[in-house]
Order: C-alpha cells, then sequence, then structure tokens
C-alpha cells in the first residue's frame, strides 16, 4: 500500500488555486475550481478530486475552454434565471448566480439555473448540498458527450449525464445523492486504466458492441447505462431536459464540438431549487420534518443513505487533513512548476 502524508483543506486550495492560475485562468475561476476539486478530494470522492486537474489542464492547453471567461446573469424577474458562461467552467457561474437562485425559490417557491455554453467537469452533489444547506430541495443535471450506448445498442450516443438531488435535514447534513445514469462515472474507468486493472463485467461494450473487461477498449468502445432500459430512459430525459429543452448542446453535438472524447466537453446545464415551506404551504405539516420521518426510518432498518460515507470522509479530512499519496504531490508539484506544459494533448 503506498505510504501517504496529510495536507490541509486549505493548503491543498491554495496548491491547485495557483496551479490553475499559473495556466492562465482568471483568479475568481481558479479559486471556484479549487474550491470544486478539493471538495470532493476532502469527501474520499478520488473520481472528481485532483485527478480532474489534468483533464482541466488539458482541455485549457487544447483551446477548448476560454479561461478569462466572465460569467453575466441575464434575470428577467421570473423563476428562471440564465448564467452564459461565455464558454468557460461553470464552477464560477453556479457561484455567480447562487445567491439569486435562492431568492428566486424563495419568491417564487421554485426557481431554476440555466447555465450556457459551459465546460462542467465537476460533481454535482457540490451544486445541490450548497442549496439543500439553505433550507432548499434542489436538483441539478447536465449531459456530457456522447459515452454511453443506449439499452440494447451498440454504439456511444448518450452521455454519463449526471443527476444529483438534495433535500434539507435539521442536523449538519442534507440528504444528498449524485450519479451518473451509466453504470459507474468514466472517470472510474480512467482510474482503473492508470493502475492497470480490469474493469467488472457489464460496464462497458467495446467498439465491436461486444462486452469487455478491458478499460482501455471500454473508453474506446461505450459504457452501459444502470439499469438497463430504466438507466437508459433516465439519461434520454436529462439529454431533453438539459440540452433540448436549454438550446444547448445534446450530448453527440458535444462530442462533435469538442473532436471526440479525448476533452472534457462543452455543453449547458439545468439546476432546479424549490422552497419546500412554499409547496407544503396549507397543509399544517413541516415538509423537513416529514422527510426526516422517512429518513431515519430508512436508517432505523441498518441502511445506508447516500453521502453518508462521503460525509464521514468529511470529518476525518477536516479534522486529522486530507492523505495524499507521493506520487500525488509530485503530480500537484509538477503541475504548480510547470503549469500547461506538464500535461500532453
Amino acid at each position: 500500500m503506498s505510504e501517504t502524508r496529510l495536507i490541509t483543506i486549505r493548503d491543498l486550495e491554495a496548491k491547485v488555486t495557483r496551479i490553475f492560475e499559473i495556466s492562465g485562468i482568471r483568479a475568481e475561476t481558479a479559486a471556484a475550481m479549487a474550491r470544486v476539486i478539493v471538495a470532493g478530494e476532502r469527501d474520499n470522492c478520488k473520481s472528481h478530486g485532483i485527478y480532474r486537474i489534468e483533464g482541466c489542464l488539458r482541455v485549457l492547453r487544447a483551446g477548448k475552454v476560454v479561461p478569462d471567461a466572465v460569467p453575466t446573469l441575464n434575470d428577467t424577474g421570473g423563476p428562471i434565471l440564465q448564467v452564459h458562461a461565455g464558454g468557460g467552467f461553470a464552477c464560477p457561474a453556479f457561484e455567480d448566480g447562487k445567491d439569486l437562485l435562492i431568492d428566486k425559490a424563495r419568491r417564487f417557491g421554485m426557481g431554476a439555473m440555466v447555465i450556457r455554453d459551459c465546460l462542467h467537469f465537476s460533481a454535482l452533489w457540490y451544486e445541490v448540498e450548497e442549496l439543500a444547506s439553505q433550507g432548499l430541495a434542489a436538483l441539478s443535471m447536465c449531459p456530457s458527450y456522447s459515452s454511453v450506448a443506449p439499452a440494447g445498442g451498440t454504439t456511444a450516443l448518450l452521455g454519463t449525464n449526471p443527476m444529483a438531488f438534495g433535500y434539507p435535514r435539521p442536523g449538519d447534513h442534507p440528504y444528498v445523492f449524485d450519479f451518473a445514469t451509466s453504470v459507474v462515472a468514466r472517470g472510474e474507468i480512467e482510474l482503473h486504466r492508470r493502475a492497470g486493472k480490469p474493469i467488472p463485467e457489464g460496464w462497458a461494450i467495446d467498439s465491436e458492441g461486444q462486452p469487455t473487461t478491458d478499460p482501455e477498449a471500454a473508453l474506446a468502445g461505450a459504457m452501459l447505462p444502470f439499469g438497463a432500459h430504466k438507466g437508459s430512459a433516465i439519461s434520454t430525459m436529462i439529454e431533453l431536459l438539459a440540452g433540448a429543452m436549454l438550446g444547448e448542446f445534446m450530448s453527440a453535438e458535444a462530442r462533435d464540438f469538442i473532436g471526440g472524447t479525448t476533452f472534457l466537453p462543452r455543453h449547458g446545464a439545468l439546476i432546479l431549487a424549490f422552497d419546500p415551506d412554499k409547496f407544503s404551504a396549507g397543509s399544517g405539516r413541516d415538509p423537513v420534518a416529514e422527510g426526516e420521518t422517512l429518513l431515519r426510518s430508512i436508517e432505523g432498518q441498518g441502511a445506508r443513505l447516500p453521502s453518508q460515507r462521503r460525509f464521514a470522509a468529511r470529518s476525518l479530512s477536516e479534522q486529522q487533513g486530507i492523505a495524499l499519496t507521493a506520487a500525488e504531490f509530485e503530480m500537484l508539484d509538477r503541475f504548480e512548476a510547470q503549469g500547461l506544459a506538464a500535461v500532453d494533448l
């Protein structure tokens, strides 16, 4: 087992921010990206932690993202807020629009944030957890680029198309789940490839449409949706809601625009926020207390709620720091010293 050493959350955020800044990303965007990436590492979500830095640098070096894009908010006064990312990363677009989205949800009962022309590389739980921590229910979704075959299909058409949901709880952490509609996130297959390990059966098919456990063949072929036709239908819903309905790229278009699946995709994103008090008005019932009754009943059967493992990892990281291997420290130091020159296209 590789030896690890600890780094504080603050120090890791500062290091990741410097990496992006010396690579030409504006300071505010670099800081927002670092917060999201370090949150993944802090919560032991390795596929969305510092592993994501290289992909961000590669798409930057290839000129596929605008490093100095400043998000612009288009508020027409109704429940829908449009944030134009300008071909930049999605993180600062969400952060810039978050407070106004919360205000809309509280005024209208619900609010919708449409992020246009963005590069969304991060986990979605970061967004819904922020909103649920403010007492709102939240949904977040986005397409990707075509890397998943529909149920019964043989070639990639759908994206990994993640969806996340958050609901407020009285305690320290809300109820949160976040999952790709593929069997696993594409990053999990990439991590298997880097480690030289086979992937489990049922994750992917090769370029000939045949089942494979070879991560190289899987990346060249197509992943599979979770739950067969059910996951395929949910993935299609996300294509329609966060792609077609927004007038933004669907996954096939995003792949064509970016020139394949080598670089992170550009597309749109949809984030919905709901005020439980507005929806339950007149019922005489407390929507958070009612939700808590359900969640505690689930726990009472010995079942684990989504994100509990992540929250436990967060608590440990906050107390002791984040454990990284020597190879991970070497990678960070190399990125910090060399910037874009540290990555190949």
